[in-house]
């Protein structure tokens, strides 16, 4: 088995997490090369990978002008600036893994998905939820017949109320024009999978939802701009900072707000950054709950609802067909299948596959058939190839025109619209 080398292009928790896989199976995976802006992260993935100083970047225009380091890239930047850098991979002759979203920008979306189809390296997404035993096996269910012919869906993203606070409030994802509508950066998996189990193209897209709750007339009476300054809810707020970030547990969300995790430097943190302010008084915009409609060219349809107030980070299907219908948890890893007329009801169920983290094992099955891929030196381009994102990134950007706007979206003329602007 060939060994595959890989860079990496922002060592945040993403890029480390996808790249532990390198540390377990180092006869598959080489690590060559880091651009890391954040010198901390830098020489800390430089230290965990063994990596030489000479290739340690600041930036992925000194990555790029140095001679080809790698097979491939893995693009783990924030949403903003995921365009440039892979552009100038695949022009560089390096086989791309982007992470999701591929753009906050629609036309960017548009112009990824024609560069995909004229290259020939691999150009892949990172929607790791099609590569899960859960899904995949729910897929395999729909193509073999098992509920006759699909006819609609229900599909819940259980955001997690604290979750919401730490990244849509908090967090770098709290603001649509420094990252993306919460629709793409939080739900472009879940658009994408609906896409994928409908098979087939999707043609209208309707959508309401809205910031209702973290927001500063829903702040209890005296709430101070941070938390560390007097609350005088500390004791029973759901959201008070050092309640979540000043514990024994420094794994994520409290990995995310300080690259030095001690006691001393997550006070810190909370004291100045933007992990320590009142939930109530952020400059957050992003909704905290959304519904979605989908139709499809094959007349089956989808209702998609994301929301903050749930109590566990998870996600929760049925799909109803003809003949039967089929029930799942992700994150308990178990799929119902109930047949009409006989009754019949069959349980499958998998072991721990990666648990949240590792998105129930996608994590682990992304790199897996990317090495492949790129083993095959772009002979083939996979589940998640781009040109196959870019519809349900359109899905997205039409759900939120259509949140916006109160209006329904025929999903064809607004791609068109995008193209020609």
């Amino acid at each position: 088995m060939k060994k595959v080398k890989v860079a990496l292009i922002g060592a945040g928790l993403r890029g480390v997490n996808y790249l532990e896989y390198a540390l377990q199976h180092p006869h598959e995976l080489e690590v060559t090369a880091v651009a890391e802006p954040n010198k901390e992260r830098r020489e800390n993935f430089k230290v965990r990978h063994g990596l030489q100083e000479d290739m340690c970047f600041t930036s992925w225009d000194d990555l790029f002008a140095a001679p080809k380091l790698a097979d491939a890239v893995l693009i783990c930047t924030q949403d903003k600036q995921h365009y440039e850098p892979t552009i100038k991979a695949l022009k560089a002759g390096y086989h791309v893994l982007l992470e999701k979203p591929m753009s906050p920008d629609a036309q960017e979306c548009v112009l990824m998905g024609e560069i995909a189809t004229q290259s020939n390296r691999v150009f892949s997404i990172c929607h790791v939820l099609r590569y899960t035993n859960f899904f995949s096996t729910i897929k395999g269910l729909l193509e073999s017949g098992s509920i006759g012919n699909l006819m609609s869906i229900t599909h819940n993203e259980n955001v997690g109320y604290w979750h919401q606070a730490h990244s849509f409030v908090r967090g770098n994802w709290r603001r649509k024009e420094d990252s993306s509508p919460m629709i793409l950066a939080k739900s472009c998996h879940d658009l994408d999978i609906l896409l994928w189990l409908a098979g087939s193209d999707c043609v209208r897209v309707s959508s309401f939802g809205s910031l209702s709750h973290f927001t500063s007339d829903q702040a209890p009476a005296g709430a101070p701009l941070r938390c560390l300054d007097g609350c005088p809810v500390a004791d029973d707020c759901l959201y008070y900072a050092p309640k979540q970030y000043l514990t024994d547990n420094t794994h994520w969300p409290t990995s995310a707000i300080s690259d030095d995790l001690s006691y001393e430097a997550r006070l810190k943190a909370l004291q100045e950054g933007p992990y320590g302010r009142c939930v109530y008084h952020c400059d957050n915009d992003v909704v905290d709950h959304q519904v979605v409609n989908l139709e499809f060219a094959n007349g089956a349809t989808a209702a998609f609802t994301m929301s903050a107030f749930t109590k566990d980070i998870s996600r929760t299907i049925k799909l109803m067909g003809t003949k039967g219908e089929i029930r799942g948890s992700l994150e308990k890893q178990e799929i119902e299948v109930i047949h009409f007329g006989s009754g019949k009801v069959e349980r499958i169920t998998f072991e721990n596959a990666g648990g949240h983290v590792g998105h129930g094992g996608g994590d682990t099955g992304l790199i897996k058939d990317f090495l492949k891929l790129v083993r095959e030196d772009g002979s083939s381009q996979g589940l998640t190839a781009a040109y196959h994102s870019v519809q349900s990134h359109m899905m997205a950007f039409a759900a939120e025109q259509a949140r916006v706007e109160h209006s329904v979206i025929d999903l064809k003329a607004f791609v068109e619209s995008i193209k020609v602007q």
